[in-house]
């Protein structure tokens, strides 16, 4: 990923100042390595068309449910209604206080780049990836989601990525840098827009759709502090806590 994304950023920067090892760049990393790594690895594993152990029960489990479910989500769930179903969730992070406390986690960086996107609590990782990648295994191949673990991989990355030049074409149908960094503003305007993980049509037809022409200035959580480091950002979701975002 660093091989990637680190040349893009070095060579074609928005914000040319904010260097590579920006303030908490070390933080992203311990959470990519404690929290996204694992997550990625085991859901390739979990979902990858690959021989696996038939003794452990989870595995045994989701094959027995999806078989039995396959009909119903295919028939019963057209695919655009699961889009919407998975984009609301991400909609829910940010306005059910109990699952803020752990999104707010992702949205503290006060800069972005492609490692910031890796900061995320467990448990909304864990939520997130359940909530979107569970109706798939139960009505598509292995092989589809494969696919789509790597181009979400991929893409992801890209759009938290301190990377200035834009495709105008290609901005009307997928997810850019500049829309998703929107998405993270602590400015007024921007705030609680642009939850699409992929499509912007998707915004449009909720009305969180905010795309100016120019880049955010600021980043993070606007009124609310939380935690510093990574021991007290884990913690620190369990105890209650007012929501002000």
């Amino acid at each position: 990923m660093a091989l990637i994304y680190v040349p893009l950023e070095r060579l074609w920067p928005q914000y040319p100042k904010q260097g590579t090892f920006r303030n908490e760049w070390t933080l992203d990393m311990v959470y990519f390595m404690s929290t996204h790594l694992p997550l990625q690895i085991l859901s390739f594993w979990f979902y990858c068309p690959l021989p696996r152990p038939q003794n452990i029960w989870v595995f045994r489990f989701f094959r027995n449910l999806s078989l039995e479910c396959l009909g119903f989500c295919k028939f019963s769930w057209p695919l655009w209604l699961q889009i919407l179903l998975n984009i609301s969730f991400i909609g829910f992070c940010h306005k059910v206080p109990f699952l803020w406390r752990f999104h707010a986690v992702h949205h503290s960086s006060k800069a972005l780049d492609w490692i910031a996107g890796s900061r995320s609590h467990f448990v909304d990782d864990t939520l997130v990836r359940g909530f979107i990648l569970a109706p798939l295994m139960l009505g598509f191949s292995q092989s589809i989601i494969l696919t789509y673990l790597i181009f979400v991989t991929l893409h992801a990355t890209w759009t938290h990525c301190n990377f200035g030049p834009n495709a105008k074409w290609l901005e009307k149908f997928l997810v850019m840098p500049r829309y998703h960094h929107w998405h993270h503003t602590s400015q007024t305007e921007g705030i609680d827009k642009n939850f699409a993980i992929h499509f912007p049509w998707i915004d449009k037809l909720f009305g969180t759709y905010y795309y100016p022409d120019e880049w955010p200035k600021r980043y993070g959580l606007d009124g609310q502090e939380i935690a510093h480091g990574f021991f007290g950002q884990t913690i620190e979701p369990f105890t209650r806590r007012k929501r002000t975002r």
